[in-house]
């Protein structure tokens, strides 16, 4: 399946083997990873992005092999619980290369990288796009199916140096040869600036994505993009880090579903 989904979901795992908050359970976490896939799938979700929401704080760049062998595994029992999910990896805070591999291993069809080109200041300091680097592996492990979601001014992060936010989306797009281009609010669960979005979208010519702070109450954003990621109004309290509460991902789906019909 060659397009990009419109309506995402985001499994955030709980801290993984090697980080600081592991309580000792990786089958747990396996587990509630599947059971938020279950919950998405009967909401109605097209995709699922599995990520490493709970590895704080963040390795900026590659992270351990232990990572990759945990989120894989989490990323198989998604795929076996909910198959009518598109399966989507987000390895954070940077690393695409290893999102590429767990693609290979759990046949995803989406990997999202925060930083897919250029450079941004963030709390794990700067970190550096490596597009070359992604699309030669993507290439070379045979995936050109498997679309790059990316972000552009990400959120927990500031730029560098002065630079039009449009002439960001179009390099990115451009010349970082992106799928897809995500939209973040300055921080999770923080809505986008209305005029940046439309910005972005008048910039480049591939599809472009809400990927923070959306909820039913401004679906009128997400009227104006291709689709949305959705991760923090899916959990009960509406904080990112929870399981996911499936009558809140079924409020959501509908509410989007409504303004897509």
């Amino acid at each position: 399946m060659n397009t990009i989904p419109r309506l995402i979901g985001v499994i955030h795992l709980a801290a993984l083997p090697g980080s600081p908050r592991y309580t000792g359970s990786l089958a747990a976490i396996v587990d509630s990873a599947a059971a938020d896939a279950v919950a998405l799938e009967r909401a109605g979700f097209e995709a699922v992005i599995v990520e490493n929401y709970g590895d704080v704080p963040f390795l900026p760049m590659r992270v351990e092999p232990a990572t990759i062998a945990c989120m894989t595994a989490c990323a198989l029992a998604v795929r076996s619980a909910a198959p009518r999910l598109r399966l989507g990896i987000n390895v954070l805070r940077n690393d695409a290369l290893a999102g590429l591999g767990i693609a290979a291993a759990a046949g995803a069809e989406l990997v999202r990288v925060n930083v897919h080109s250029g450079a941004r200041v963030t709390d794990q300091g700067i970190v550096q796009g490596e597009a070359h680097a992604s699309l030669r592996s993507r290439r070379a492990l045979g995936l050109e199916g498997t679309k790059l979601l990316c972000d552009i001014a990400v959120k927990h992060s500031a730029p560098i140096g002065d630079r039009a936010l449009d002439e960001e989306a179009r390099d990115v797009a451009e010349r970082g040869m992106a799928d897809a281009v995500l939209l973040t609010g300055t921080g999770t669960g923080r809505p986008v600036r209305e005029g940046d979005l439309v910005g972005v979208i008048q910039a480049v010519s591939v599809p472009v994505l809400v990927a923070s702070g959306s909820t039913p109450e401004n679906m009128h954003l997400v009227r104006r993009a291709h689709g949305v990621i959705v991760g923090s109004w899916l959990r009960k309290s509406g904080r990112a880090g929870e399981p996911i509460d499936a009558d809140r991902a079924k409020i959501y789906a509908d509410a989007f579903l409504g303004v897509k019909a």
